[in-house]
C-alpha cells in the first residue's frame, strides 16, 4: 500500500505486485516424522488382564490411530478387554509400561530371547535386544539360502516383539 499526496489531500492506493518481482507461494510441505523402530516404542500392559496397547497398532477399531503413544491416549480411555468383558472400566491408571523380552523373526519365526543370549554368536546371556548391533542378522535366515535369496538379510529391523503372557 502506498500514500500519495496532493493538493485535495491524502489518498491511499494499492499497487499491484507484478508477476516478476512478487514472492511465488509455495505449498507448505511437513517432513515426515521420523520413523521410530519398533523395538524402541513403549508398551503399556493392563494389570488385570494382560492387554498390551502397542502405539505401532493403535486401536483404529476405538478412534485411535496407530503412532499413537500411550500418554497422547484420551483420559477417558479404557482397556478394551476388560471393559468388553465387564470386569471394570479399567482405564489408564490400570496400565504399567512393559518391555517385551522376547523378539520373533518375521520371516523365518525365530525368537531371540534377552535372558538366554546366543552364546554361541558370542551375544551373552542379559543382552537387551536394542543393545544388539544394528548388523545383527537372523541365525536360521543366514543359514538358510532360500531365504537369503529372496528377502536378503533379515537384519534387527525384520524382528517384532513377541508377546507372551
Amino acid at each position: 500500500m502506498t500514500t500519495a499526496k496532493s493538493a485535495i489531500g491524502t489518498k491511499k492506493t494499492t499497487t499491484a505486485a507484478s508477476g516478476k518481482g512478487a514472492p511465488k507461494k509455495r505449498p507448505v510441505t511437513k517432513k515426515a516424522a521420523k520413523k521410530v523402530p519398533v523395538y524402541k516404542l513403549k508398551r503399556y500392559r493392563c494389570r488385570l488382564c494382560g492387554y498390551v496397547y502397542s502405539p505401532l497398532r493403535g486401536e483404529p477399531q476405538h478412534g485411535i490411530p496407530e503412532g499413537t503413544p500411550f500418554e497422547d491416549l484420551p483420559d477417558d480411555y479404557v482397556c478394551p478387554v476388560c471393559g468388553y468383558q465387564g470386569k471394570g472400566r479399567i482405564g489408564k491408571w490400570g496400565f504399567d509400561e512393559w518391555a517385551p523380552t522376547k523378539y520373533i523373526c518375521s520371516v523365518c519365526g525365530y525368537v531371540y530371547d534377552e535372558q538366554r543370549g546366543e552364546p554361541h554368536r558370542g551375544i551373552k546371556p542379559g543382552t537387551k535386544f536394542e543393545d544388539l548391533p544394528d548388523d545383527y542378522t537372523c541365525p536360521v535366515c543366514a543359514q538358510d539360502p532360500k531365504i537369503s535369496v529372496r528377502f536378503g538379510k533379515v537384519l534387527k529391523q525384520g524382528f517384532e516383539p513377541l508377546y507372551t503372557g
